[in-house]
């Protein structure tokens, strides 16, 4: 689907193609239990949905260092492979398990910069069916100002449908 004016999506056209896009992710994986290949369908189904996603994918909790993430299934370019709890976006996401958008990350205390392109990012926390935190989601744009709620609710729906069942 083509962006609309100035790569933004007006709210509501945002919203149906989150919809359309969870029902197609949720129909996906159905049935299927590994982590990964849920977490990489998530990547390329979410990627592929929207133009201005520059960097779509998951950092996991590392089971051997539980206050880090290790990056894990994404489509884009090359990755941080490692963040600390409380370092950057994703970080600061895996610490509070509070999502995280922001509209300028060089405005963000302690951004760290994967790949200087990334201008937005919004990161949402992922949490297990008992509540663990198993990885953040995390999409880079190279626009500012590229997320908002809309993309806040149906990033938090998606996942939590993926992972928390």
């Amino acid at each position: 689907m083509a962006e609309a004016f100035n790569d933004k999506i007006l709210p509501a056209e945002k919203a149906q193609r989150y919809a359309a896009v969870a029902q197609e992710i949720a129909a996906v994986l159905d049935g299927e239990p590994n982590i990964v290949a849920r977490m990489a369908t998530v990547s390329s189904m979410l990627a592929a949905s929207f133009d201005h996603f520059f960097w779509t994918g998951f950092y996991q909790v590392d089971p051997d260092k539980r206050e880090e993430l290790v990056v894990g299934p994404y489509q884009g370019t090359l990755g941080c492979l490692r963040i600390a709890f409380g370092h950057g976006v994703c970080g600061t996401a895996a610490r509070s398990r509070q999502t995280q958008v922001v509209e300028d990350v060089n405005a963000f205390p302690g951004h760290i910069a994967c790949d200087s392109r990334a201008v937005s990012e919004i990161v949402v926390p992922v949490v297990d069916a008992d509540g663990r935190l198993i990885a953040v989601f995390d999409v880079d744009a190279t626009t500012p100002a590229a997320f908002d709620a809309v993309d806040a609710e149906w990033l938090e729906r998606i996942l939590q449908d993926s992972f928390a069942h």
